[in-house]
């Protein structure tokens, strides 16, 4: 009994100064910072495509289909040619694509803490708002290619913006801002809806109504006065002014402020909201 301790007992030391010379073997690798860590959630988020592709598919391809129907199908009816249509129509569906992709900042969030993802990521040494974070900047990447791709199909079905490339660019980044700003109340209702398929279904009974209820698709001068009036105080109806305007070059500095204050306000409001549910629910 006593020879069998001391056998193991050397074995159990050399296995144990192994161990912690492997461990030992060079410097601790210093913390993350806070951009390093919000961009490795970025790239998670974006790699996130790559195996559920259908999450970018619907939200590009609803955009794009509609631009085409509308624009083929009312064009005629609605401006007396597809072609003046499209003038109109396309900077509204591009801010139709922008606003369905935002939706993915709560829906991706609430997948992550239903998976036990989240209580993970918490356990480590990393800048705790990292994973939100992120998951917007991925947002970004993702609203410029759906805006991008949108612009592409509109310049080839003879799309041409008066604002030139400059009027285009600087519509895509107001557009940019708002998203971002929306995108916060998303990640709040991931903290506080019990599932992603409630997050999709809570967007959807949201984003449609004001979608339609909005300058997107027709002018609300031809619509009641009770229609008009709410049309015209929709925010995505001052959002697809102001991006209409400087595509077309006819912008004005109080359409950018109203797009700049709304997204000010949503961040300020949600932005604490989301960390602080983040921090005791998630």
């Amino acid at each position: 009994m006593t020879t069998a301790s001391a056998t193991r007992q050397p074995a159990a030391s050399g296995g144990v100064r192994s161990l912690r010379d492997t461990v030992s073997a060079g410097p601790r690798p210093p913390r993350s910072s806070a951009l390093s860590a919000s961009l490795t959630f970025a790239r998670r988020a974006l790699l996130r495509i790559k195996h559920v592709p259908e999450q970018l598919a619907d939200a590009i391809m609803i955009p794009i289909l509609f631009t085409v129907m509308f624009t083929y199908l009312f064009g005629g009816a609605m401006a007396g040619s597809p072609r003046d249509y499209l003038q109109t129509l396309l900077p509204g569906t591009m801010v139709f694509a922008v606003l369905l992709i935002s939706v993915y900042a709560g829906v991706n969030l609430k997948t992550d803490i239903t998976t036990g993802v989240t209580d993970r990521f918490r356990s480590m040494p990393i800048w705790r708002p990292a994973l939100i974070v992120g998951g917007l900047l991925s947002d970004a990447a993702r609203n410029v290619l759906a805006a991008g791709l949108v612009v592409a199909l509109g310049l080839v079905m003879g799309f041409r913006p008066g604002g030139g490339v400059g009027g285009v660019l600087a519509a895509i980044a107001l557009l940019l801002v708002f998203a971002f700003g929306l995108s916060w109340v998303w990640a709040t209702l991931g903290l506080v809806l019990r599932t992603p398929s409630a997050i999709s279904a809570v967007s959807f009974l949201v984003q449609f109504p004001l979608t339609f209820a909005s300058n997107v698709f027709v002018d609300p001068a031809t619509m009641p006065g009770w229609l008009r009036t709410f049309v015209e105080v929709n925010p995505v109806s001052m959002v697809v002014d102001a991006a209409r305007g400087l595509m077309h070059g006819t912008g004005t500095a109080d359409q950018l402020v109203r797009v700049l204050a709304a997204a000010g306000l949503l961040v300020a409001v949600f932005g604490p909201l989301t960390m602080r549910l983040y921090r005791t629910r998630a």
